[in-house]
């Protein structure tokens, strides 16, 4: 189709079948959208294949390592990263058919305001409502390996770009808890495999410090009941992330 614009998107998905088809229709104006799937047991990659993307088998890797298989495929020069929760305004179209235009700028990235909604309501304060993300770059870059908080490597320069990502990382708060528990592991992993080491103190008062700073100072107040809450398992991520580092466990036999 000749109104298509000329970007690859890249997804990065694991089961992601009962949210997939909204992402992918919000981006039906790219040219090539590849899905790097880590290994799902449910509909997500015939959902994929159904709304025309390309799939690439990535399993056993990390977001990081799945967004670079995909990224390392495409056909364009500039890519759009994408998680399966997320959907691109149509403000935010306009501007990538706008960059589309203009020749790929390597160690050149664009940033992207994430517009957040949880329990109901957007969070517009807090943390989640000063959410901007790195997500539009050429495709000479990578992401790093790191099981979470990858990022792009190697930018020389970072600008902006009009138009927003619209986000719904939760389906409730006990999605919110197990992800939470989950991402905090591979937090633990990352600094220990850093050499990273850590105290009871830690553990103790870098949570209620992370509730302060979300709350308090960055305002989580305002988002009311949702912005307590969202700012309590915040804290309480950040000590199942310094717990794990301090007494890492053994895993139990099935």
């Amino acid at each position: 189709m000749t109104d298509r614009i000329p970007i690859t998107v890249v997804i990065a998905t694991l089961n992601e079948a009962h949210r997939l088809s909204a992402a992918l229709e919000a981006v039906g104006w790219a040219d090539e959208v590849i899905v790097a799937d880590a290994g799902s047991t449910d509909a997500t990659t015939e959902i994929a294949r159904s709304k025309g993307a390309r799939v690439l088998t990535v399993a056993g890797s990390t977001i990081g390592a799945q967004r670079n298989a995909a990224i390392a495929a495409a056909r364009h020069p500039w890519i759009l990263a994408l998680d399966a929760d997320e959907i691109v305004t149509p403000e935010l179209k306009d501007s990538l058919a706008r960059l589309a235009t203009q020749p790929r700028r390597a160690g050149t990235a664009f940033r992207v305001r994430s517009r957040n909604w949880h329990l109901g309501t957007e969070l517009r304060h807090g943390p989640w409502g000063r959410d901007w993300k790195v997500r539009v770059f050429s495709s000479d870059q990578r992401y790093t390996a790191a099981k979470v908080h990858e990022h792009v490597q190697n930018l020389d320069n970072v600008e902006s770009l009009e138009g927003e990502l619209l986000h719904y990382p939760y389906r409730d708060l006990s999605h919110h808890v197990m992800k939470v528990a989950k991402y905090s592991r591979w937090a633990a992993d990352d600094l220990r495999a850093r050499g990273r080491r850590t105290t009871p103190l830690d553990v103790l008062v870098r949570p209620f410090w992370r509730f302060v700073r979300d709350y308090v100072l960055f305002s989580g107040w305002r988002d009311g009941r949702a912005g307590f809450v969202v700012s309590v398992v915040s804290a309480f991520s950040v000590f199942c992330k310094y717990a794990t580092l301090l007494v890492p466990g053994e895993q139990a036999p099935l």
